[in-house]
Order: C-alpha cells, then sequence, then structure tokens
C-alpha cells in the first residue's frame, strides 16, 4: 500500500487550528479580539495568490483562460466526444451497460449524484445571479458555453481518476487526481513532477472543502434561510455541523445514499419552481433569448465589454461545474466499472445538467423578471447577494417561492458540503494516513458551525483561491495524460462497433 507522504499531521492540523483565530480578527476599536495584524498578514498572503491566478493576459485572468484553453484543447483532441457519446452516456447511467461483478464502491449513478451534489449549489443560484449583475445577461452564453466545453475537460479527468485509482484489500476506493498525477507521471517517466504536483493539488483541495465548499456554502445558505425562517446563526451552524458529521462518518457510501436522494429531489423542488415562473411569463422568453444574445457581443455599461462578459460567463460556468478542477475525478474513481472510459463518460453529464440546463433556468428567471438591472435591488447586487437575488426573482411572482428557494439553497449547500468533505478527506488520506480522518473530520465539521456565524473575508477568499490553484495542477497533469484517454476512447469505440456487428 503507497505509505502517505507525510507520518505525522499535527503540523497541517494546527495550520487549520489557526483558521478560526484568523476568523474571529475584528476591529480593534469595537473592543474586539486584537488580532488584526494577523487577519492582515494573512489577507496579504491570499491576495498574492490572487494576483497570480487573475493575472491578466489581453483582459483575461489567466486562470480563466487556462481553463477555456484546456476545454477547447480536449474538446477537439477527442473529436468532440462531448456530443458524439451523449446518448451513450446517458445509457450507462441508466445501468444498460453495467457489470456486476465490476470493482467498486457505488453505482454510476451513485458516483454521479455525488459529483453532481458537489456541483449542483449556490453556483447555480448565487453565482448566475451575480454574473448578470456583474457582466449583464450577455454573461449566460459564454457560461453555456463554457459548460458544453467543459464536458470534455471532465470526461478527461474522471477517465484518470479511474484509471489510476487503487482498490485496497477491503475493497475501499482511493483514487483522484492526485493518483493520476503521482501514477501517471511515473509511467511516463516524471515520477518527482507527478508527486509534487499530487502535494500541491492535495494541500489546495483540503483548503478549498474548507473555505469555498464549506464556510461560503454556510454563509450564503443561511442568507437565505433566515429571510423566510428566523433563526439565530449559531443555531443554524450547529445543525448543519450535527448533519453533516452524521453522514460523513459513514464515507462514501453513505454519502452516495443521501446524494443520491437529495440531488434528484432538490433538482426537481428547484427545476420545477424555474419552469413555473418561466410557463407564467411565457412571451417573454423568446426577448430575454434576445437580450442575452444581443448583451454577449455588445454588453451596456459593462466593464471591460465584450471580453468582461466572457470572464464573467467563463469564470461562473467553471465554479458551478468544477469541469477542469479535478475534484469530481475523486468520487467518480470509486464507481463500479470494468472500463475508465466508461465512467469518463458519465462525467460529462454533469457540466450539462449542471450549467446548460440549471444554471440557464436561473438566468432566464433572473433576466425575464428584471431584478437584474431594477434600481431597486441595487443594494442586493452592490453587495454580491446573489441567492438573495435570486430569491427576489423567484418571488415577484408568487410570494412563497422564497420558501421554497430557502429548502432549495439549505439542501444544495448540505449536498456540496457532504460531497466536498469527501474530497477533502481522499486528499488528507494520501498526505497524511486514515489514521489522522478522525482529526480532519472533526476540523470540517468545525468549520461548518465557524462558517454560521463569523464572516471571515480572508479564509472566504483563499478558500476560493484554492479552489481555482486546484485547476492549475489538474490540468496540467491532464495535458501530459491526455493521450491515455485516447486511446482508452479508442478502443471503446471500437468495443462498441464489434458489440453491435
Amino acid at each position: 500500500m503507497r505509505k502517505p507522504f507525510f507520518k505525522h499531521s499535527w503540523l497541517l492540523t494546527l495550520l487549520f487550528c489557526l483558521i478560526p483565530t484568523a476568523v474571529f480578527a475584528a476591529d480593534e476599536a469595537a473592543g474586539e479580539p486584537l488580532l488584526n495584524s494577523l487577519d492582515a498578514a494573512f489577507g496579504r498572503f491570499v491576495k498574492g495568490i490572487f494576483d497570480v491566478l487573475f493575472f491578466s493576459i489581453g483582459g483575461f485572468p489567466l486562470i480563466v483562460l487556462w481553463l477555456i484553453f484546456g476545454a477547447v484543447f480536449f474538446t477537439i483532441r477527442l473529436r468532440f466526444v462531448n456530443f458524439r457519446l451523449f446518448g451513450h452516456a446517458i445509457d450507462i447511467v441508466r445501468g444498460k451497460h453495467d457489470d456486476p461483478n465490476a470493482p467498486g464502491e457505488v453505482s454510476h449513478f451513485q458516483a454521479l449524484a455525488t459529483a453532481l451534489s458537489a456541483t449542483v449549489g449556490l453556483g447555480n443560484i448565487a453565482g448566475v445571479a451575480i454574473a448578470i449583475s456583474v457582466g449583464g445577461p450577455g454573461a449566460t452564453l459564454w457560461m453555456t458555453l463554457g459548460g458544453l466545453l467543459g464536458m470534455s475537460s471532465k470526461m478527461v479527468e474522471c477517465t484518470l481518476g479511474q484509471k489510476y485509482r487503487i482498490i485496497k484489500p477491503d475493497g475501499r476506493v482511493a483514487g483522484g487526481p492526485m493518483y493520476y498525477l503521482s501514477r501517471g507521471f511515473a509511467e511516463i517517466g516524471l515520477k518527482p513532477l507527478g508527486n509534487v504536483l499530487a502535494i500541491l493539488f492535495s494541500i489546495c483541495t483540503i483548503f478549498a472543502a474548507f473555505g469555498a465548499a464549506n464556510m461560503i456554502q454556510v454563509s450564503q445558505s443561511y442568507s437565505a434561510v433566515k429571510a423566510v425562517l428566523p433563526i439565530y446563526p449559531w443555531v443554524y451552524g450547529l445543525v448543519l455541523a450535527v448533519l453533516v458529521g452524521l453522514v460523513i462518518i459513514g464515507g462514501i457510501h453513505r454519502i452516495g445514499q443521501v446524494a443520491g436522494t437529495i440531488v434528484p429531489v432538490m433538482c426537481v423542488l428547484y427545476v420545477a419552481a424555474a419552469l413555473w415562473i418561466l410557463l407564467v411569463n411565457f412571451t417573454e422568453i423568446p426577448s430575454a433569448f434576445a437580450t442575452i444574445f444581443q448583451q454577449a457581443f455588445s454588453p451596456q455599461a459593462v466593464e471591460g465589454g465584450v471580453i468582461g462578459v466572457i470572464v464573467q460567463g467563463f469564470r461562473r460556468s467553471t465554479f458551478s461545474n468544477e469541469a477542469g478542477v479535478g475534484s469530481a475525478a475523486i468520487a467518480h474513481a470509486a464507481a463500479r466499472t470494468d472500463r475508465p472510459i466508461k465512467e469518463g463518460l458519465v462525467g460529462l453529464l454533469e457540466p450539462f445538467i449542471d450549467t446548460v440546463v440549471i444554471c440557464n433556468m436561473t438566468a432566464l428567471v433572473v433576466v425575464i423578471t428584471g431584478v437584474w438591472n431594477n434600481p431597486e435591488y441595487e443594494t442586493i447586487r452592490k453587495a454580491g447577494e446573489g441567492a438573495a437575488l435570486t430569491s427576489v426573482a423567484f418571488g415577484t411572482v408568487i410570494s412563497w417561492f422564497p420558501i421554497l428557494l430557502a429548502i432549495s439553497v439549505f439542501l444544495f449547500a448540505f449536498s456540496t458540503m457532504i460531497s466536498w468533505s469527501y474530497y477533502a478527506e481522499k486528499a488528507w488520506e494520501y498526505l497524511f494516513s486514515e489514521r489522522s480522518l478522525i482529526v480532519y473530520r472533526i476540523l470540517f465539521v468545525g468549520a461548518t458551525f465557524i462558517g454560521a456565524i463569523a464572516k471571515p473575508q480572508s479564509v472566504l477568499d483563499f478558500g476560493d483561491a484554492t479552489f481555482f490553484a486546484m485547476a492549475l495542477f489538474n490540468l496540467f497533469g491532464m495535458y501530459f495524460l491526455t493521450n491515455k484517454v485516447v486511446e482508452d476512447l479508442n478502443d471503446y469505440e471500437q468495443y462498441l462497433k464489434k458489440a453491435k456487428l
């Protein structure tokens, strides 16, 4: 069995324990704990990471260009597999091509549900509204294009996650970018580089899980829930912490079962609400699409013009569906399958469901109801409260819709947190050992509580920064290993042809 890179987890544990210290840094004048200097130093560190990731090249942030180029490259290299085998991917999820004796821990559907539960979340509700507020309705078109191209990126990473996974003696699976970066690079004679990339990716995954996928989810969902249900933040944080703790202790089996139940329910609830609004405003849909297309190429009063709109669209697309980030490969590695390429095809459905379907529904609701440019909601837009803006849009049609949205937001946040807890758990296990997982789980549950009672901007920014940093290391490795995926895809297509004959 592969030995963990670090035998002792005390150092990173100490680092995580220091996070709450920065969280509670407060204004000295208010008489609160005098930790401003620590918070300021941490803020400068985070800013340094942002300056690198979002370094502008011709108006495009480096990380956005990196993700766009990767998505285009994989789409062309795999001969538009995102469109050619889309129908076949649906058949795989339905179980049409299952092998009951294949190794793995969960079904294709459960793996897809687990990965979707991590991506279908506040990015679909808050992120879309923010993208339209900042970049105008035109951002929707570029967000959709990003989702379609991102299907190929997701297919590559999920295939690699399966191809280089490790199946332990007890049947449990360990897989994801940290494994295909280390094991895949070893195959092509670049083992030291692969190990470094795997370590950096794992560290970023853990921090992203604590920030972007935990504390941000709690904070944003609380803002939506408290609008319809008056509740103290510490009570909300405690309830979520307990629920998350009960689920993540059960591992991927429990997470897969819960996700397999919650994801269909929350998607149906949210999509049904959005469809109702669209039906009520059916005559406005053509003009909404016209506005989206017009604003995509000739935006009005948008900083950065067309480039600004494109950046907002692709950035929010990635934050929503996580294509190229590598996170979903960890969940798909656990699926029962006899061919890695089959799980890769299942993975490409995620950006389509998440971005092309659900995000577009949110966008149409926001545009049709006119809240995106209504002066009455200027304060909400400036505050960046995307979930609140979407709630207002839903509430303009039927007054009780915000209640339904609050339920959806809660489920979205909860499902995202439990799935990402599994991602970070595998990264922690890769760096340290299974024996120290209890330390990680306690810290993750603790961060859930903190996310409800504090406004740790620097910590949340750090979560965002590490989230996008995951894509830097993951995509770099995917470029080197693409040929492995192409070979598997060609073999699988030959197999399908023979099967038909």
